[in-house]
């Protein structure tokens, strides 16, 4: 993306700065969101599913939402006093290592469809050679490795590579950046300049490899998703205006499919659905993997490393396509499309009622209609998972360490059948996933009546009250109102375990320090934590209380006992609920009503 600080006229400079690798994928997120919409109509090959623009969409959105949160955390623990609530990191902020691992973990786990995963490898690849690079190493080189590196990986990580697709478009990218880094004076916006004029000239010519392409008339889809990407990474360096999402590629227009027929599979011989999965297992037999699958339909892609793969496969056999997951390492996150049924879906939302019409004479079913409200909240915890799940939400999985991708909780608001969802992040790094995924799903979905509200809750504390009032007779609208004002009058704080010497609020801190926490900010800091929990409390309770709610840890039972009988003495008039909520870091958290 950027040359660091010290670089010279060559580009040899001390690191990519990892503040533009960040503006390169909020940039990256706001092209690719304004060209889903064509990118998704241009989507005829492997099948003509038409989601290629909004799957490379979430994936950039995953990975974003992953670098911003590794940054935050990074400057937490450097400022904030790095408790344990905390992900360690550099220390100084501006540490690529861990921010480019998050970045290419998010973008391995938010990975959607065929272009997603594959997209998802390019991005990691990148990330982890600008992580590698070493002081004084010319930028435009770095840069120029990291796109050869990512366009092998990509032809490696396909089952059986196709001319034509966004593979190509990047092997075109990716030579015109080195033969530019070869020259002596040659900048890192020089090379991406040229990376993303070869990515749109090598578009222009996809129909002329791909049959499918060149009878629908249109430009490979995952390819144009990709070089809205490079012009997205050439606006950050250069400062120049992107090519508008729509103009024609020099003589090569790009024009707009219409929809095929439903029917019961997208092509006559093609598989009927989509298989993908995370697959925890040893790196060493991920090649016999693709050959397994490659055996049982079509589409084969798996990336990945360091025994996480992300794994995506087109075929008529879905049990068995999980069933060689199984005998490799372990599945899970499993997501399994029917291509007929997405395209009925799209069909209708288009508009098109005659095709749809047509599809329920075939015989296929019809989408789910949605109906009823639910909620969607994450919990950072087994017990604050039977909590929610009691209140009878629907739960994704999070905390700190481990907070939800705008995928997941994408997957739980369209999956949870409902036509009026509220959303409970419970984490402030997660409300802005939580808003992407809320928006993106009313996009895709809004045709069929779906309505989705985020609630910024900051704390698991706060979302339980919020659930705590949820009404699903009342009117959405009052529902999410209510539910709003009593989180917002929530009074949160918790205890944690500083992790290493840092400045805090309340002043400077050692590893192994308790510290208090209030509203989300280090505000206690002491050698107890039990002392230090009755202090948060007695700050917590200044203002007044009806209510204290105190959720403990897996190791904080005896600080929740503790803090119980503090408040039944000190505070009669105020009642305790005391819960098991199996959080880590975190042993124990406090809120005030």
């Amino acid at each position: 993306m950027a040359e660091g600080t010290g670089h010279d006229a060559t580009g040899a400079g001390t690191a990519i700065s990892l503040a533009t690798v960040a503006r390169f994928v909020d940039v990256a997120v706001d092209a690719l969101a304004q060209a889903r919409e064509e990118v998704d109509a241009l989507n005829v090959f492997p099948v003509p599913d038409g989601d290629t623009g909004t799957n490379m969409y979430l994936t950039v959105v995953a990975a974003r939402d992953a670098i911003r949160v590794a940054m935050a955390e990074q400057e937490h623990g450097a400022d904030s006093g790095a408790g344990r609530g905390a992900e360690p990191g550099a220390g100084d902020g501006s540490g690529l290592e861990g921010p480019m691992a998050a970045l290419a973990r998010g973008a391995l786990l938010g990975a959607r469809g065929n272009s997603g995963v594959i997209l998802s490898e390019m991005l990691g690849a990148v990330a982890r050679r600008i992580a590698s690079a070493e002081p004084g190493e010319s930028n435009a080189r770095v840069l120029a490795d990291g796109m050869a590196q990512a366009s092998t990986a990509s032809y490696a990580a396909v089952g059986e590579p196709v001319e034509g697709t966004m593979l190509t478009v990047l092997r075109a990218a990716a030579q015109a950046a080195g033969a530019v880094a070869e020259q002596p004076t040659a900048r890192s916006s020089d090379v991406l300049a040229a990376a993303a004029a070869a990515a749109r000239e090598a578009l222009g010519h996809t129909p002329e490899q791909l049959e499918a392409l060149a009878a629908a008339g249109v430009v490979d889809a995952g390819g144009r998703g990709l070089s809205v990407i490079l012009d997205a990474a050439e606006t950050v360096l250069t400062g120049r205006r992107p090519i508008p999402v729509t103009a024609p590629l020099g003589s090569h227009a790009i024009p707009v499919p219409q929809l095929p027929e439903a029917g019961a599979d997208l092509s006559a011989d093609g598989p009927a659905y989509e298989v993908m999965y995370l697959l925890d297992g040893p790196d060493d037999g991920v090649g016999v993997l693709r050959k397994r699958l490659g055996g049982l339909g079509d589409s084969v892609v798996v990336v990945g490393g360091e025994g996480l793969w992300h794994v995506h496969v087109h075929t008529d056999d879905v049990g068995a396509a999980i069933e060689a997951g199984l005998e490799l390492g372990r599945p899970h996150r499993i997501r399994v499309i029917h291509f007929a049924e997405q395209l009925a879906r799209q069909v209708g939302q288009a508009g098109q009622t005659g095709q749809a019409g047509q599809a329920g004479q075939s015989g296929e079913s019809a989408p789910r209609a949605l109906s009823g409200r639910r909620v969607v909240a994450v919990a950072a915890g087994p017990g604050l998972a039977e909590l929610f799940q009691e209140a009878g939400a629907v739960v994704v999985p999070g905390g700190p360490g481990r907070r939800p991708s705008t995928g997941e909780l994408l997957e739980a608001i369209t999956g949870c059948g409902a036509r009026e969802v509220v959303v409970l992040p419970n984490d402030e790094p997660s409300v802005r996933a939580a808003l992407v995924a809320a928006s993106t799903a009313e996009a895709d979905h809004g045709a069929r009546g779906l309505r989705v509200a985020v609630i910024p809750t900051h704390a698991q504390v706060q979302g339980l009250a919020a659930v705590a009032v949820h009404e699903p007779g009342r009117a959405f609208d009052q529902d999410v109102t209510e539910m709003t004002a009593t989180a917002r009058h929530v009074r949160h704080g918790a205890v944690t375990v500083a992790a290493k010497q840092a400045m805090t609020m309340a002043g400077p801190c050692e590893p192994g320090d308790a510290l208090g926490v209030i509203a989300g900010d280090f505000a206690v800091v002491g050698d107890d934590l039990g002392a230090v929990a009755l202090i948060v409390l007695d700050r917590l309770l200044a203002a007044g209380g009806e209510m204290v709610t105190l959720v403990h840890g897996r190791d904080g039972i005896g600080l929740a006992e503790s803090a119980a009988a503090w408040v039944e003495e000190s505070h009669p008039h105020v009642d305790v609920m005391v819960y098991d909520g199996g959080q880590e870091r975190y042993p124990l958290l406090m809120s005030v009503e």
